[in-house]
């Protein structure tokens, strides 16, 4: 079962995309990646929602960064934004992803910073899943005991 969905607007987000797929693979989560835009699939993008099973959502998106704020009118499932730093040094899709409409929240993590998203995304997930908790505490133990190795 796909607890995590990432949704990448265009292959220019494939990078970041591939960062997350990487890190929910090292903490053993399930999750799929779909490139969907919402702007040129809209269609697409509500039939998928409408039918996936994923717990989570992490969108990755520039510019107008509309992406999240799709996701999160279609579903009532958590919703994390990673804003691109395309243009702006990517503030236009940070504000863009803040900025939602009360009753309507998307989660938002720092630009490019899709690490964050994905551990918010386990952190969510860790509350009904022991295992998850453990390893996301081994993981929190093993970078504070080497961020103190660098000092």
């Amino acid at each position: 079962m796909v607890l995590v969905s990432v949704i990448i607007g265009s292959v220019s987000d494939k990078e970041l995309g591939e960062k997350a797929v990487s890190k929910l693979r090292e903490f053993g989560v399930d999750y799929e990646v779909k490139i969907l835009s919402a702007h040129r699939n809209p269609k697409e993008l509500a039939e998928y929602l409408e039918k996936s099973s994923a717990s989570i959502y992490i969108a990755i998106a520039g510019l107008s960064a509309a992406l999240p704020g799709f996701i999160a009118a279609h579903t009532l499932k958590p919703v994390i934004g990673v804003p691109k730093d395309v243009k702006l040094g990517g503030l236009d899709s940070l504000l863009s992803i803040v900025q939602m409409p009360h009753g309507v929240p998307v989660a938002c993590v720092g630009i490019d910073s899709i690490e964050n998203a994905v551990l918010l995304a386990i952190e969510i997930l860790s509350l009904a899943d022991r295992g998850l908790e453990k390893r996301l505490k081994d993981y929190r133990l093993n970078m504070a005991s080497s961020s103190s190795r660098h000092i």
